[in-house]
């Protein structure tokens, strides 16, 4: 590995033990085992490198939720079937992940302390709910326009945001994949009744 992965390497281990802000170049740099002068070098500042980091961990977080790995998807996409199927692979991801979440409820809770920080991952954001709809749909990302991902991802994003706060404070009474999808199911048939 180079420099520009061994720090990459370095700020994910130093996001997971620290977290975000009680993170230091000098953390980053003792776990990388590079210099200082790369970090900037390589990503232009430690924000920077952090975001990366970060987003790297979450993504690997994404790839856990798709219920096709290591085997093929049982239900088909959009479905009630497959939203239990995903919710409830979601789920089951979270005992490993828990401290990558934790890291996101931490970064939600800076306000205006991180600025810069704040816009990349905003945009980061905008690319989790395309993948989010996509993962729902059974359908390529590329296939989907823009407005599918501001609808239908926000209301994902939005669940899952939500459900991954319940199964951090208290996961014995966290809403499950199958109360989930019953919730849903009655909105549906509530709303059909209108």
């Amino acid at each position: 590995m180079g420099h520009r992965e061994d720090l990459l390497e370095g700020a994910k281990r130093c996001l997971l033990e620290k977290g975000f802000l009680r993170t230091t170049a000098r953390d980053i740099v003792k776990e990388s085992g590079t210099n200082l002068a790369s970090i900037g070098y390589h990503y232009g500042s430690k924000d920077a490198l952090l975001v990366k980091a970060y987003i790297s961990l979450i993504e690997a977080v994404g790839e856990n939720f798709d219920p096709g790995l290591g085997g093929e998807m049982t239900q088909p996409g959009g479905s009630l079937e497959r939203f239990q199927e995903v919710w409830g692979t979601i789920i089951r991801t979270v005992p490993e992940s828990r401290a990558i979440w934790l890291l996101s409820f931490e970064l939600m809770f800076q306000d205006e302390r991180i600025v810069e920080v704040r816009k990349l991952l905003a945009e980061a954001q905008k690319e989790g709910r395309t993948g989010l709809v996509s993962l729902f749909r059974g359908v390529p990302e590329a296939d989907l326009d823009e407005d599918e991902a501001e609808t239908e991802g926000r209301l994902y994003q939005t669940l899952l945001n939500g459900l991954m706060v319940q199964w951090l404070f208290d996961p014995d009474s966290a809403t499950t994949a199958e109360q989930l999808t019953e919730g849903l199911r009655r909105v549906i048939q509530g709303a059909a009744k209108h």
